[in-house]
């Protein structure tokens, strides 16, 4: 299980913590929270030297306020016996009057100063002070050049705040064609930001921590998002009674599987059937073989045929766009069946205003999974749109359709129609497989059948998804060439495993 299993993170926006930063300022004297940063920064990084402490550090400081954090940190290091050298591009200057009191402090030390990044030298670890959550446009010039050159190096990169040329709200890479500090690690200030959790922002942060600086936590405001835990479904965790029957946990119908596409529904079923649910269906479109050799505890029917009544509905998984695809879609929304909407499905209703409007009028619970081009399709966008502000993004398409959404990708958006956002953090490039989508359909479906409720089963189907991708890693099974038939039983067993730890807790 992940470290933070069940402890959520509250995540805010760059305007949020420009209040919580003025507010801190307001109860200290000018430097202090520099002076902290600089203090946790260093502290930070020689727990990451170790043994290596000996070795040189380099410090990229940038002209704002966090270049004056890393020149705070490289003179904490100096006086610490650490070889601290920073560097300064040539003619910059300290734009603002803290950071230079804390160039001044560097200079009266023995920190060293360079203005260009020596080609054969060998850095124990670099830190990247350059910008943070201050920059609004993309990196050009001669900073561009220097974090370019960054990808050449073998040691640790430490981002202070925001990995440069990182949005630390969307987590995408600043400009079209922009460039982003690769960290291996970041510590954040003052508390943790959505754009460090998903889309780049899980491959240019590293591993994260917060360091909140000694700001008192009443100066924080009700955060833009969360980074989810299992906390926020662990009142639905509980080991089952020994006097239950299948009929106990509910009946999961995956709606889909077309001619040549049936392996789709396939794997959702049998997401469902690992995930817990009572009894598994599959709907077909077209007459198919009939059962799954591999589980076939799995029930085929032709879905013109099939009874909703008292089931939930996994509807999408290899439906296709055709006219035998409306009927059963337009059948489950008028239905009042629990309703998890995948692929296809979710391609149909972009498409037809009037299947949106019956979505939206819906009473009965419903969720959405879209990849970045479904959600673009029902929002009348484009992928790259989408991918430009992920929360945004998932917060209109539950506005929208009235439904909770599960975006997925790098960090999972789970929007609720309220407004409210989790980003999911478990998960990894194993899961960039075809069929995987299918699998966390299907565990959704379970997980609504079993009365779970539908933003605790969005959330707890992601994080489960996510995490039994992670075990597989951890096993030795992936990234590479991790297939989504493998996913199922490894949910199963993150499953049986976060019941069990709960009941600990």
């Amino acid at each position: 299980m992940h470290d933070n299993t069940f402890m959520n993170t509250d995540l805010y926006s760059v305007a949020q913590l420009r209040e919580i930063e003025r507010a801190a300022y307001a109860g200290v004297e000018p430097g202090t929270l520099m002076r902290r940063a600089g203090e946790a920064a260093a502290r930070f990084a020689l727990e990451l030297l170790g043994e290596r402490r000996d070795r040189p550090v380099l410090l990229l400081a940038g002209p704002g306020n966090n270049g004056g954090d890393a020149l705070e940190m490289a003179a904490i290091l100096a006086d610490a016996g650490v070889d601290a050298t920073v560097l300064h591009l040539p003619g910059q200057r300290e734009t603002t009057d803290e950071a230079a009191s804390a160039h001044e402090r560097a200079r009266a030390g023995t920190v060293g100063f360079i203005d260009m990044l020596p080609p054969d030298a060998d850095w124990a670890l670099v830190v990247d002070g350059l910008f943070g959550i201050g920059l609004t446009r993309p990196l050009d010039g001669e900073y561009r050049e220097l974090v370019a050159s960054l990808d050449s190096l073998r040691c640790p990169i430490l981002a202070l705040d925001v990995p440069s040329g990182l949005d630390a709200d969307t987590g995408a890479v600043i400009g079209p064609d922009g460039i982003a500090v690769r960290a291996t690690h970041t510590i954040t200030f003052l508390a943790d930001k959505p754009g460090l959790h998903t889309a780049d922002g899980r491959d240019h942060a590293g591993q994260v921590q917060v360091e909140a600086l000694g700001v008192s936590p009443e100066l924080l405001p009700a955060p833009a998002a969360r980074l989810a835990s299992a906390d926020v479904f662990a009142g639905r965790l509980s080991a089952r009674r020994h006097n239950t029957h299948k009929g106990s946990f509910g009946d999961v119908a995956i709606v889909g599987g077309a001619h040549g596409m049936a392996g789709a529904a396939v794997l959702a079923a049998r997401g469902a059937m690992y995930a817990g649910a009572g009894r598994t269906f599959v709907a077909m479109l077209d007459p198919g073989p009939g059962y799954d050799s591999v589980q076939p505890e799995i029930m085929f029917r032709l879905a013109d045929d099939f009874d909703h009544a008292g089931r939930t509905l996994v509807i999408g998984p290899g439906m296709g766009g055709s006219a035998n695809a409306m009927r059963p879609l337009a059948k489950a929304l008028g239905s009042d069946s629990p309703l998890v909407i995948d692929a296809d499905a979710i391609n149909l209703i972009g498409a037809s205003p009037d299947l949106l409007g019956r979505l939206a009028g819906r009473s009965a619970p419903a969720i959405l999974t879209p990849h970045p081009l479904e959600a673009a399709r029902l929002l009348g966008t484009t992928a790259a749109v989408i991918q430009a502000d992920r929360l945004a993004s998932a917060r209109e398409m539950a506005l929208r359709s009235n439904a909770t959404v599960i975006l997925k990708g790098s960090g999972s958006v789970i929007a609720h129609p309220d407004g409210a956002l989790l980003i999911n953090p478990t998960g990894n490039a194993g899961l960039a497989t075809a069929g995987s989508g299918d699998v966390l359909a299907g565990i959704c479906g379970a997980l609504l059948a079993q009365g779970w409720p539908a933003w605790e089963a969005a959330a707890g189907s992601a994080w489960i998804h996510g995490a039994a991708a992670d075990l597989l890693v951890a096993h030795g099974v992936g990234p590479i060439g991790m297939t989504a038939g493998e996913l199922p039983a490894a949910a199963r067993a993150v499953l049986n495993l976060l019941v069990l730890e709960s009941a600990r807790t």
